[in-house]
């Protein structure tokens, strides 16, 4: 059970925020490292260097995929930021847990494509659907530490706010469980789900009512 602040331990987010903002730009920079030219020996022509591009096209796939994830995870980490009013050890440290995850996001996105036109293909969707279970469940923490009896909320969010966002990043962890089994027997689906999850998590924070001005 987390204690209840005193007004002496509330400190603005602001470093954390900034320090979480370098993170997940990290994250995206080195999905970007990823991304190979490939190899061909001097005499090779223009047909070898566009085939050879053409038969990396899982490798840009999974780096979209990934960018666009990082990406909607960024927004939906700055959505639930808004509604903080300060911050503490227990906000450090489940937040430095899901920057962790972001910083790994690169390994399963190469697993997958590396192994995506091979007999792997299924276990390696698989594991990167799994992958971002552990991702909802830092999410789910992070939320957690912020809204669980209103400790860190500000005054202004209302309580169907705090509701709606506790719904949304509890349905992801079946979710991705569910996605993670159906890729294991067919990636091309799972892959698929994965990005129609995008959906959900572009509607996390849908309800909120925005703050008027100061």
């Amino acid at each position: 059970m987390f204690p209840l602040m005193t007004a002496t331990e509330l400190k603005e987010t602001t470093r954390l925020e900034f320090f979480s903002d370098g993170v997940f730009a990290i994250a995206i920079t080195l999905l970007g490292i990823e991304l190979k030219v490939p190899p061909l020996p001097p005499e090779a022509g223009g047909r070898d260097l566009a085939a050879a591009l053409l038969a990396r096209w899982p490798g840009y796939m999974a780096f979209v995929l990934s960018f666009l994830t990082i990406l909607v995870m960024w927004v939906n980490h700055h959505r639930m930021f808004r509604h903080v009013r300060g911050g503490d050890g227990y906000l450090m440290l489940t937040n430095g847990l899901l920057l962790m995850l972001v910083t790994a996001v690169p390994l399963p996105t190469a697993i997958l494509a590396e192994h995506f036109l091979h007999p792997s293909a299924g276990a390696a969707c698989a594991a990167y659907a799994g992958f971002y279970v552990l991702v909802n469940a830092a999410f789910n923490l992070v939320w957690w530490s912020i809204a669980y009896r209103r400790r860190l909320l500000a005054p202004d969010v209302p309580d169907a706010v705090v509701r709606a966002i506790g719904r949304r990043l509890a349905v992801g962890l079946p979710a991705y469980l569910v996605v993670a089994g159906v890729a294991f027997m067919n990636a091309w689906l799972g892959l698929a789900l994965c990005a129609l999850l995008w959906v959900h998590w572009t509607q996390l924070d849908a309800t909120s009512v925005e703050k008027p001005p100061a």
